[in-house]
C-alpha cells in the first residue's frame, strides 16, 4: 500500500514587522508545527513588511533562526521576492536556509504544473505602479539603494510606503487587483492550468477558461487579523484559516 504524500503549503503577505509581534509568533509556532507534517512550504512574497538589504537582520533573529530550524529538518522551503521584499539575495536565502524562487515559477503540484508567482505583476491596470516596480527591479537601482547607509534605506523604504499607503487608499479596488488578460497571457505564457499568487490579499479560488481548457486561479489571503494558508493534497487544494489557538489544540 502506498503510503500517503505529505500536503504542500502554501503562505504570502505575512508582512513580518517588530510592530505586529504577535504574527511573527503565529508565524513560528507555524513552522515549528508543520516542519515534520508537510512536504514542502512555500512563500510567495511579502514575508516581511520590508526588507532593505541582506545586512537588515542579524543571523540570530527569531525569525531566520525560526526558517532555518524548518529548514534543517530536511522539509523543502521556498521563498519568492513580494513587492515589500524584493531585496532579499543570496544573504538571505543563506541565513534562512531556503530557497529563492524566480518571479515565475513552474512546479509540479501532484501531476498539475503550477505557476507560482507573487502577483502583483498581474495588476496591469495601474501603470504608475507597474512604473515604479520596473525601477526597483532594476539591478543599477538596486545596486545604488542598497550601497546607500541602512538608516538612509530605512528613511527611503517608510517615505515610499507612507506614499504608497496615501496613493492606494484613493484608487478604486479594481485597480488594484489583477488584471484578467494578465492572468490569461500568464498562464498560456507558461502552458498551465493553475496558478496561485498572494498580493492582492483576497482569498479566494477563481474558475476560468485558459485556451479553451477549465482552469483555476487561487489567491492567498494575507496575515493581518490572522494566519492564511493553502494546503494542498493529491485531491484538493483548500484555503484555511490559522490562529495560534488552531496549532495548540491540533
Amino acid at each position: 500500500m502506498t503510503a500517503p504524500q505529505a500536503p504542500i503549503l502554501f503562505i504570502a503577505d505575512l508582512h513580518l514587522d517588530e510592530r505586529r509581534p504577535e504574527i511573527v509568533e503565529l508565524f513560528l509556532a507555524f513552522l515549528q508545527r508543520s516542519r515534520d507534517e508537510v512536504g514542502a512550504l512555500y512563500i510567495l512574497g511579502d514575508l516581511f513588511e520590508a526588507w532593505l538589504g541582506d545586512d537588515t537582520l542579524p543571523a540570530e533573529h527569531p525569525v531566520l533562526a525560526g526558517m532555518r530550524d524548518f529548514a534543517a529538518s530536511g522539509t523543502p522551503l521556498y521563498v519568492m521576492r513580494g513587492n515589500r521584499d524584493f531585496l532579499m539575495g543570496e544573504g538571505f536565502a543563506e541565513l534562512s536556509g531556503c530557497t529563492l524562487l524566480p518571479d515565475e515559477a513552474v512546479i509540479d503540484l501532484f501531476g498539475e504544473p503550477t505557476l507560482l508567482l507573487h502577483g502583483d505583476s498581474l495588476c496591469t491596470d495601474d501603470p504608475e505602479y507597474q512604473a515604479f516596480r520596473s525601477m526597483v527591479l532594476d539591478p543599477k537601482w538596486q545596486a545604488e539603494f542598497l550601497a546607500l547607509p541602512r538608516e538612509e534605506r530605512l528613511a527611503k523604504a517608510r517615505e515610499a510606503r507612507d506614499y504608497s499607503q496615501n496613493r492606494n487608499s484613493t484608487l478604486p479596488d479594481d485597480i488594484m487587483d489583477v488584471n484578467p488578460e494578465a492572468v490569461q497571457a500568464a498562464m498560456e505564457r507558461h502552458a498551465v492550468r493553475r496558478m496561485i499568487h498572494g498580493h492582492t490579499h483576497r482569498p479566494a479560488v477563481h474558475t476560468l477558461e485558459v485556451a479553451g481548457e477549465p482552469a483555476e486561479r487561487i489567491v492567498l489571503g494575507d496575515w493581518f487579523d490572522q494566519g492564511s494558508v493553502l494546503r494542498c493534497t493529491p485531491d484538493e487544494c483548500r484555503l484555511e484559516g490559522l490562529t495560534m489557538q488552531d496549532l495548540q489544540e491540533s
